[in-house]
């Protein structure tokens, strides 16, 4: 086994290759990954060692063949710089995810009141904007949860 740089192993393009190892034995090497891919093995390993940022086809390819949508999420909340206002999912399991979920529609019931509260005159005085500001943070909590649902799904599923 080749020596691998501390960050390289936490590289999470190198991890999810690795994990996708254990069902592919072609993705045990960067060759093996890289021939799949029709990708340069310098080029993935420039990637897999944070030297350079994946171009999107690369990001479909990796995620399609290692099995990882998260990836895909990865890419356009830390990467791509027109995604930073993407929510980031988070891979969990089932189990924790349907609890942020459950959280999230419970606070939805409590946010919707609120919103109509807000909007009844058509005005958003200045003591509502805090307010108005709790309820985009439940939402973004809500549009996360989903995001991470469905990384979930296409995943496991």
């Amino acid at each position: 086994m080749p020596n691998i740089t501390p960050k390289t192993s936490a590289n999470i393009f190198y991890k999810a290759r690795c994990e996708a190892s254990s069902h592919n034995e072609q993705l045990k090497s960067r060759e093996g990954a890289a021939d799949i891919m029709s990708i340069d093995r310098g080029r993935l390993y420039r990637i897999e060692s944070g030297l350079i940022n994946p171009y999107p086809e690369e990001i479909h390819l990796m995620a399609d063949l290692y099995n990882a949508p998260e990836l895909r999420n990865f890419y356009c909340t830390e990467i791509c710089p027109l995604g930073c206002n993407v929510p980031k999912a988070y891979l969990a399991n089932l189990d924790r995810i349907a609890l942020r979920a459950l959280d999230s529609l419970r606070k939805a019931k409590e946010t919707r009141e609120t919103l109509l509260d807000i909007t009844a005159d058509g005005v958003i005085s200045d003591d509502e904007k805090e307010d108005l500001n709790k309820i985009l943070a439940n939402l973004e909590e809500l549009e996360q949860v989903t995001q991470s649902l469905k990384i979930w799904v296409k995943k496991n599923l």
